[in-house]
């Protein structure tokens, strides 16, 4: 199995400054396996799902083991694949596609690297009341991971009434029941009893700059977790971090689900400690070429 070369790639828009394809390739070398990861940049006629569909099956057709889906086509991408996990299923979004003997399996790795961000960056979060921007791929990826931690309450706020009483309605009867949606206006009123909120939207991303959250809405009351991590100190984390709040960077789920994708491309555990030396790396390498801050 040494001897085996493995394909893999990340398709999605703004891709350009993904870190996936360093931190596949550098797991992939400390495994001793030929180890290639490409990014497919989307452009916006390729969006539509005639198109996914046959961008897909040129991946399959040449060869690659596998594929990470991004904004904004994870859901779009979803009735695409030729059967999905049962995680993904419930979910209605993938963020992974095996591809095996020319089938193709979606997959959701980014609830287990939230999960796990959120158990290895914030222990012992009051999970009470949680406020979540974002209702789509992501956030209801986050949604799910939420509810396998125990969350009491989610508050759903999203743009799109409708596809946030989708996410909702996909958590099942028990989170559902005391869930809640808003639009983006009254943000201000849910997070009046938040003990938490997640950023699960591109706001804050280097081609979308700003933050869902405005300062004046934040207290040392509330955690705050971004999942962007390109930048890393997003100004969403930035601004909780000088009102006090404990906050949690898109570094854990961005490390965690790509060695969860890593591991269901290869079917070798990954060294997840490496990885997370191997992104602080990467991270640093980067501030100190452009001068940015920690």
């Amino acid at each position: 199995m040494r001897d085996r070369s493995y394909l893999a790639g990340l398709f999605g828009q703004g891709i350009g400054p993904s870190l996936s394809p360093e931190l596949h390739e550098r797991e992939g070398r400390r495994q001793g396996l030929r180890y290639v990861y490409r990014t497919v940049e989307l452009d916006d006629a390729q969006l539509a799902p005639d198109r996914l569909r046959e961008l897909l099956a040129h991946a399959v057709e040449l060869g690659f083991d596998g594929l990470n889906v991004t904004h904004p086509v994870k859901q779009v991408m979803t009735p695409l694949v030729d059967d999905l996990s049962p995680g993904a299923a419930a979910i209605g979004a993938i963020n992974t596609v095996v591809i095996r003997d020319g089938t193709t399996t979606g997959h959701n790795t980014d609830v287990t690297g939230f999960a796990a961000a959120m158990r290895d960056g914030l222990p012992g979060a009051d999970l009470g009341e949680v406020v979540l921007v974002g209702a789509g791929g992501a956030g209801t990826a986050v949604a799910h991971a939420l509810a396998d931690l125990g969350a009491g309450a989610l508050h759903v706020v999203d743009t799109d009434a409708a596809r946030a009483e989708r996410l909702v309605r996909s958590l099942g009867p028990g989170l559902a029941g005391r869930s809640t949606t808003a639009t983006p206006d009254r943000l201000g009123t849910v997070l009046a009893r938040a003990t938490g909120v997640v950023n699960a939207t591109p706001v804050g991303m280097a081609a979308h700059p700003g933050t869902p959250v405005a300062a004046e809405l934040l207290s040392d009351r509330v955690w705050v977790a971004d999942i962007v991590y390109r930048p890393l100190v997003t100004q969403l984390v930035r601004l909780a971090t000088e009102r006090g709040c404990r906050v949690l960077t898109g570094a854990g789920m961005a490390v965690n689900q790509a060695a969860d994708s890593f591991e269901l491309f290869t079917d070798r555990p990954a060294h997840r400690a490496a990885m997370v030396t191997d992104f602080d790396e990467l991270v640093a390498d980067e501030i100190g070429r452009t001068g940015g801050s920690p």
